[in-house]
């Protein structure tokens, strides 16, 4: 089955930290780009960040530079995003994407 799972979202507070994990199915996941988008409340779907399929190259959204880390692993066929110094903007339901292919996404909530 072509999928994509989420996990990892949660409540935290604003400076805290969070790690998801998007596993792959169904596909050759070493040949995807690989990308992680958010939602905000009210907010179009914006790309956060991106690797490209053997990870030598990454891009990030600039309001998440410096903070957000993404990552893969070929091998167990997974995606992370390390999420520090969290903001309550940061606050969004989290994606996982290839191609036209979406995961059922994961919340963040950053608040005191």
């Amino acid at each position: 089955q072509v999928q994509l799972v989420e996990s990892g979202g949660g409540l935290v507070q604003p400076g805290g930290s969070l790690r998801l994990s998007c596993v792959a199915s169904g596909f050759t996941f070493s040949r995807a780009v690989m990308s992680w988008y958010r939602q905000a409340p009210g907010k179009e779907r914006e790309l956060v960040a991106l690797i490209t399929a053997n990870g030598g190259r990454t891009n990030y959204a600039d309001s998440v530079k410096g903070r957000f880390t993404i990552s893969r692993d070929n091998v167990k066929n997974t995606v992370d995003l390390q999420m520090n110094s969290l903001q309550p903007e940061d606050t969004a339901v989290y994606y996982c994407n290839t191609l036209s292919l979406w995961g059922q996404g994961t919340q963040v909530t950053v608040s005191s």
